[in-house]
């Protein structure tokens, strides 16, 4: 059933139950809404309202309680079509400002500070994904002897990530041969992602002029190309998460079927890596609701994501909790740090 299909009081009445509940965690009983919002009718009629919305699938009836709780239906209706968001106030993006610009500039720490302020301004779970490595530039590359047969291949990317292998080689080379070769290394490969470099290795390096020696050293980078540029899956698929005791307090984690559902997601975090990079080309504000997720895991929660984008980077950042939520202000708060974000990384 659509928006359209509700009466305009029904509308009301359903925005001040998922209002009150949201804010009280009590199921919402007919008195206290007449009280509170000054919906224009007698208790009585709100009650019957209550009892048409609870038919139609929006309002569900504890069996512990007279009053009336929204069902994942309602927050689908509320986000979708009844939801006012504003923009975010000065003191809260002051805050987001504080907690995300300063420090390094490597990703892991800017999404690490992003989830940690999302959680502290939201009191959910804040969350953040790493962009893939394979899609991250290649600003610069140095060749490091560590011993006569070993070198260390130094992968500086954009957004401040650096990544190292070691390279085998037979006998001592010189340094004027190393230096040679990083130079066309980097001549050749800056500015390319790593995907682009392993598909056109052989092609790039075909016709380097150097010396015998360097060229020997250059048709190692082409045979072990797809590993020493390589992008490993399980730093693609990394998770950051904020402080997950910001959620214990919660109602719905009282029971410990509740808790232990969220320590099974985010301790083993494959299932939420695969959800939110689903997530990471979506553009704007992403939410899933409850049953919507189709995993168990993840039925009593909602997601809020958006976006962020720089360059040829992009991931994923959010926060994570009961579907009992400030929709409002977790969404201003996920959409104005996303920028920011991307502003960082710029």
């Amino acid at each position: 059933m659509s928006l359209s299909e509700l009466s305009d009081r029904e509308r009301k009445v359903l925005e001040a139950v998922i209002r009150s509940y949201v804010e009280t965690a009590e199921p919402a009983g007919s008195r206290s809404l007449t009280r509170r919002f000054g919906l224009g009718a007698s208790p009585a009629t709100i009650r019957n309202t209550m009892a048409d919305l609870e038919e139609k699938g929006f309002l569900s009836h504890p069996h512990t309680s007279a009053g009336r709780v929204p069902t994942d239906k309602a927050y689908r209706t509320y986000v979708d079509s009844l939801i006012h968001v504003p923009e975010l106030g000065i003191a809260d993006r002051e805050l987001l400002v504080g907690g995300i610009v300063p420090g390094g500039s490597a990703i892991e720490a800017i999404l690490r500070r992003t989830a940690q302020s999302l959680g502290v301004l939201t009191q959910e779970l804040g969350v953040a994904l790493g962009p893939r490595l394979d899609l991250i530039v290649l600003q610069r590359l140095e060749i490091v002897r560590m011993s006569s047969d070993k070198l260390l291949l130094v992968l500086s990317l954009q957004g401040g990530t650096v990544r190292s292998v070691f390279i085998e080689v037979r006998g001592d080379i010189a340094d004027t041969v190393l230096l040679e070769v990083q130079l066309v290394l980097n001549e050749r490969l800056a500015g390319m992602s790593l995907a682009d470099i392993r598909m056109s290795l052989g092609m790039r390096l075909r016709d380097a002029q150097t010396t015998a020696e360097g060229s020997d050293l250059l048709n190692i980078f082409v045979q072990e190309g797809n590993t020493l540029f390589d992008a490993p899956p399980s730093l693609e698929e990394s998770v950051v998460l904020g402080q997950a005791s910001v959620l214990a307090d919660k109602p719905e984690f009282a029971s410990g079927d509740a808790m232990r559902k969220l320590l099974e997601l985010t301790d083993t975090r494959t299932q939420l890596a695969a959800l939110l990079r689903q997530r990471a080309t979506a553009g704007g504000i992403s939410i899933s609701i409850g049953s919507e997720h189709g995993n168990p895991l993840l039925g009593a929660l909602t997601v809020v994501t958006a976006e962020y984008r720089a360059g040829a980077l992009n991931g994923v950042i959010g926060v994570i909790g009961p579907t009992r939520m400030p929709y409002e202000k977790v969404i201003a708060v996920v959409r104005h740090a996303s920028q920011l974000v991307a502003d960082v990384l710029a």
